[in-house]
């Protein structure tokens, strides 16, 4: 009897690993029970609860209520579904989201270590998760197709729906948001109503004079003008949408306080990514995800849609206009050495997602190009992680010292003239030195802190120690700091913004930082009404283009808040203009 119990069981063994396509093993490979572990994510401790019987995963859920929405909720939400598929917690984690991902992917291999697994076993009967059916044909069509869900796409797709107009808008990622998610300090804007209202003197005359001459008069004047004369009515559109940007500080480059962000001072982007979702999702707006635009479609001389490969399906989507909105080509190694041989090996804080594909796919129906080698490098970039500094911690008074322990330079001259100065150190780095008031104030810096980035001393003669910095001098460069900021002059650097509070409230924190490659200021060529030009200096039909993806705006440097600025104003213009072309 037992030895026809044994049979029967191997048989039922042998008919499920059939169906899997796999040969598992005969042994019990858990101890049944749901088993619980935790890892450190980007925000904060992910939990991840994994259920087993003796031979299969049958369920994991991840919790990850302090993840960014945009990223790392992505990874909470897919990661535990596609580990139950791979039967092995070494999936694919979501681009963009590693330190999430490779927390769950930690948490739930100690988790199944307690439910007694070999996680060898696990990886070499790994199910195979991919479907290898022939991709299906679909032909689909619209209006408007918008290529990019990052901000300036996301503006547009509002700006589409609230018109009642038909468009698809396609996002290569399994998230929206591209770089705007890495966006981290604010929006410049000039007029509006909440400088006003706090008593701050501007004008867009000196918005537009501050842009040109921190992109070294390399920028499109007409471009830049209708960045800054649209940039009030651009706050005024945010509010609408419930995504109000009240606090104003300084940024490098500007003239007075101009840059607009969140209320309590956190990452910009991530916070318009959430508005803008939550928006499409009220507005009954579904992106189609996962899914690339791989070539514009052109007949008699004009656009007449795109084609795409989703994750079951190529597509042709036909359609009158077509609004590039994907991005830059940050995150394509290649193609910045390409252009720029010297930045060779240099970390970038950009998104997997900006490789460039908006702008290849313009080339090849004829778009011009402008500035296409000039990228900006951002001074403060945490090396080991790529993280983004925000320029917000210099802004609201944090210095940056060399490793003697000295200020070499004014910290808030535009981010090319820093990044030089830092490269000119011991090292090619720096620290950014703030204390406990600058935290408490400025939320963006939680999590460096939770992240590990941040050393902390309860003196700044400790700090220092921990450093490797000698203790004296740094206690003299917070003292002279201090002082310039009582006497509101900087007579070494001649740093006159970003003082309004000192460096004295314990404890004290540092960050090691250096240059990453941060934007790409070149692109396609567009003009005021975000209509793609050619190489002929004529528009092509259909075509507009709005955010990263072009070029012009920025000229040789882009000054902090700008980027933002560009995606939302360039971003609505697009949509006007391809609402007003569909309607003719």
């Amino acid at each position: 009897m037992r030895k026809l119990f044994c049979l029967i069981l191997s048989l039922m063994m042998m008919f499920s690993a059939a169906a899997l396509g796999e040969a598992l093993p005969a042994e019990t490979l858990f101890t049944p029970g749901t088993y619980e572990a935790e890892a450190q994510g980007f925000g904060g401790m992910v939990q991840v609860a994994v259920t087993v019987t003796e031979n299969e995963i049958t369920d994991v859920a991840i919790t990850g209520d302090k993840e960014t929405p945009a990223l790392g909720g992505v990874a909470v939400a897919n990661m535990g579904e596609a580990i139950v598929k791979a039967q092995t917690p070494n999936v694919d984690g979501v681009s963009g989201a590693t330190v999430t991902s490779s927390a769950i992917i930690a948490a739930a291999t100690e988790a199944l270590k307690a439910a007694g697994a070999d996680i060898a076993v696990l990886d070499e009967y790994r199910r195979d998760t991919q479907d290898e059916g022939p991709k299906e044909e679909k032909t689909l069509e619209t209006e408007i197709v918008i290529v990019g869900a990052g901000g300036a796409g996301m503006a547009a797709a509002i700006m589409a729906q609230q018109a009642g107009k038909n468009f698809v808008i396609l996002e290569k990622m399994p998230y929206v948001g591209g770089n705007t998610t890495k966006a981290t300090g604010g929006m410049n804007a000039a007029e509006t109503h909440y400088q006003k209202e706090q008593g701050i003197d501007d004008s867009a005359a000196l918005f537009a004079a501050d842009t040109m001459k921190g992109g070294h008069a390399l920028n499109d004047a007409k471009l830049v003008a209708t960045l800054a004369n649209s940039s009030a009515a651009a706050i005024d559109w945010l509010d609408t949408i419930g995504a109000d940007l009240p606090k104003i500080s300084f940024s490098g480059g500007a003239s007075v306080n101009r840059i607009h962000a969140p209320a309590d001072g956190s990452a910009v982007g991530n916070y318009l990514v959430d508005k803008f979702s939550e928006k499409l999702k009220e507005l009954g707006v579904d992106v189609m995800l996962n899914t690339q635009a791989t070539e514009l479609i052109m007949e008699d001389g004009k656009i007449a849609g795109v084609k795409a490969e989703g994750a079951d399906a190529y597509y042709t989507i036909k359609a009158k206009a077509v609004i590039l909105a994907c991005g830059g080509f940050g995150a394509n190694l290649d193609m910045i050495a390409g252009f720029r041989p010297d930045l060779q090996g240099t970390v970038t804080t950009n998104a997997p997602g900006a490789t460039g594909d908006g702008i290849v796919m313009a080339q090849a129906v004829g778009a011009a190009l402008v500035d296409i080698e000039q990228i900006q490098l951002h001074p403060t970039v945490e090396q080991t992680t790529s993280m983004l500094i925000t320029e917000s911690v210099r802004g609201d008074g944090a210095i940056l010292v060399n490793q003697k322990g000295e200020r070499f330079t004014n910290e808030l001259l535009t981010r090319d003239a820093v990044s030089a100065a830092e490269l000119a150190q011991e090292g090619q780095y720096a620290y950014i030195i703030f204390d406990q008031h600058l935290r408490e104030n400025l939320k963006a810096i939680e999590k460096y802190v939770t992240n590990g980035l941040t050393v902390q001393g309860e003196t700044i003669e400790e700090l220092a120690g921990k450093l490797s910095i000698d203790p004296a001098t740094l206690a003299k460069t917070l003292a002279d700091w201090n002082e310039i900021v009582k006497n509101q002059y900087d007579g070494q650097f001649g740093r006159t913004t970003g003082m309004n509070a000192d460096l004295s409230v314990a404890p004290y924190y540092a960050i090691q930082i250096a240059p990453g490659i941060h934007h790409t200021m070149g692109g396609v060529k567009i003009d005021t009404a975000a209509e793609v030009i050619d190489t002929k200096g004529n528009p092509i039909p259909g075509l507009f283009a709005a955010g990263e993806v072009t070029g012009g705006v920025h000229g040789g440097n882009r000054l902090g808040g700008n980027a933002v600025a560009d995606i939302v104003i360039f971003g609505r213009i697009a949509a006007e203009s391809a609402i007003a072309y569909v309607a003719e």
